[in-house]
């Protein structure tokens, strides 16, 4: 069984900086891509990136290029999740969530292992 733990979340002004962690456990082939996901109010969660575990290649959101950044820690078996020059339309609850798709997977039903979340808060 994976298990997911975010961390990291937490107040920032526009144009802050903030790192997420996600400290994963149990990890199998199922779970050979890591992805984050933001869920704002009254909206839907939406992928922001993903990485894979083993060729440590990265996918993002066209919203966040160039401004967040995903690592790994294979010792920690962590994903971080930078993020840089952040903007009001940023906050929400970030999840990371872990895939067995060998194709990057960009929508929740792809995702089989959820965290719980970390509350993120841009004020402008």
């Amino acid at each position: 069984q994976v298990q997911l733990v975010e961390s990291g979340g937490g107040l920032v002004q526009a144009g802050g900086s903030l790192r997420l962690s996600c400290a994963a456990a149990g990890l199998t082939i199922s779970s050979r891509c890591m992805g984050w996901f933001r869920q704002a109010p009254g909206k839907e969660r939406v992928f922001v990136g993903a990485m894979y575990w083993t060729s440590g290649r990265t996918v993002y959101a066209d919203s966040v290029k160039g401004r967040f950044t995903i690592s790994r820690d294979n010792a920690k078996n962590t994903v971080y999740l930078q993020m840089n020059s952040l903007e009001p339309e940023d906050a929400g609850v970030y999840y990371c969530a872990a895939s067995g798709s060998i194709v990057v997977p960009r929508t929740t039903h792809e995702y089989n292992y959820w965290g719980q979340g970390t509350q993120v808060t841009v004020s402008s």
